[in-house]
């Protein structure tokens, strides 16, 4: 279907593909959020397995501009967080419902949010079947992506970019892999093949270790921000040379689900449980947290289980209630142990067959840390590791005033944004929508 704005916004409409038989897609135009741009809600059905998207168009020139899928992390969060919170084209911040965002990430691209993995905001499986690990996952959106080009073919060929936060650092890089290494089969099949560009990584779980282990540098010296007492900074650096000895024989030498959750268990209790019972936000280290069960903030709930609201998007009633986050299918995941596997092999071999990678990092944020991500990347095994590690990092400047600092080589960028917490785009709207263009263009920050 090339012409998207032929399908109605009264009901769904229905479209299939003999080269992929139990794949479709139902899709609706839908005018709920920004009128300045044409925008469609709806399912891909993966066989059993439905994965509810938005889909909002270029607000400069759609039929040129790069696709991006954005997803939120959790694992099991919903990205109607990213939508209506941070990057969306329009914000749902109060109870007066969606407003007009000016620093959408649709001003220069092709966006769509994604719930996923299924049983995540309004995604739902007819028979109950969950993803419970990124790798199983990752299947579902490689599948995803395969309806979503092949269908809407006025996108084939465009430059496509995978972003996400949170724990979509340990997602991306293992999607971006399934899509990379599912080009080859698609060519085998007269299919064309996802122009898979880049990967955007903001506040990321690659790497827990990294992140665990440096809690201590960042809540108790000036390279973060010292908001412990000295007591509780002595003992929670005096066993960081212990943890890390027990992580690497574990966790990372030889994996033991066992030995490697009592490893992770003790040492986030000893490194990380301080600071979360001093009532610090987790997601901005300036901040006290107003409320646990709205990830410290004081997010709008209820718009979503509206019944105007879930009527105009299509919303299956199969899906259920709206939740931010679906913590039977984050316990999964945990229960899995997928948290305690990295994936940062997985951005190495993607850096090594040109998919550039930038892992942008909130300086305030503190439950995935700016410093813990900078080690990471100094520490990954890669053919451009030297020429990386070698770059200072440097200001990079929006509108001439300092937003960050950034080091690049390779197709690997890291930044920090300044006085931004885990949410990126929404304590810093300007500055990460000015990132967003300069690396959609391949620019430096």
């Amino acid at each position: 279907m090339e012409r998207l704005d032929a399908l109605s916004d009264k009901e769904f409409s229905i479209l299939g593909n003999p080269v992929l038989p139990g794949y479709g897609v139902r899709i609706k135009r839908t005018r709920w959020c920004d009128d300045t741009v044409k925008a469609y809600t709806g399912y891909i059905d993966i066989q059993a397995r439905h994965l509810f998207f938005y889909f909002f168009e270029s607000r400069s020139e759609p039929d040129k501009d790069d696709v991006l899928l954005w997803t939120n992390g959790g694992p099991g969060g919903s990205s109607s967080v990213g939508l209506l919170m941070e990057l969306g084209p329009c914000r749902v911040l109060d109870a007066e419902g969606p407003k007009f965002h000016p620093e959408s990430w649709n001003t220069k691209a092709n966006i769509f949010f994604i719930d996923q993995p299924v049983g995540t905001g309004f995604s739902y499986a007819e028979f109950g079947e969950t993803a419970e690990t990124t790798e199983d996952a990752a299947k579902d959106i490689a599948a995803f992506m395969v309806i979503f080009f092949e269908h809407f073919t006025k996108f084939k060929g465009r430059a496509f970019h995978l972003t996400g936060e949170s724990y979509a650092g340990r997602y991306l890089p293992v999607y971006a892999s399934e899509i990379y290494d599912q080009n080859a089969k698609l060519v085998e099949q007269g299919l064309t093949p996802i122009n898979l560009t880049s990967i955007m990584i903001g506040n990321g779980w690659t790497n827990m270790y990294s992140v665990l282990l440096s809690w201590p540098d960042f809540e108790c010296s000036k390279i973060g921000r010292p908001v412990l007492d000295i007591s509780t900074c002595v003992a929670a650096k005096k066993m960081v040379p212990r943890c890390k000895k027990w992580i690497q024989a574990s966790c990372i030498d030889h994996f033991d689900g066992i030995d490697c959750n009592s490893a992770v268990s003790t040492c986030q209790a000893a490194l990380g449980g301080p600071y979360v019972a001093a009532g610090w936000n987790p997601y901005d280290i300036t901040q006290k947290c107003e409320d646990q069960k709205s990830l410290c903030y004081s997010l709008t709930r209820c718009f979503l289980n509206a019944s105007d609201t879930r009527e105009l998007i299509g919303a299956d009633p199969a899906a259920g209630n709206f939740e931010l986050i679906n913590t039977e299918l984050h316990d999964a995941f945990f229960n899995n142990l997928d948290h305690m596997h990295t994936s940062v092999e997985h951005v190495a071999a993607l850096l090594e067959r040109d998919i550039r990678v930038l892992i942008y990092v909130g300086s305030y944020d503190w439950i995935a840390h700016w410093v813990g991500n900078e080690r990471w990347t100094l520490d990954m095994e890669w053919s451009g590791k030297e020429e990386f590690n070698k770059q200072p990092l440097r200001d990079w400047v929006v509108d001439g005033k300092f937003a960050g600092k950034t080091r690049s080589a390779k197709g690997l960028t890291f930044a920090t944004v300044e006085a931004a917490g885990h949410m990126v785009p929404y304590n810093k709207p300007k500055e990460s929508l000015e990132m967003l263009l300069r690396w959609l263009a391949e620019e430096a920050l």
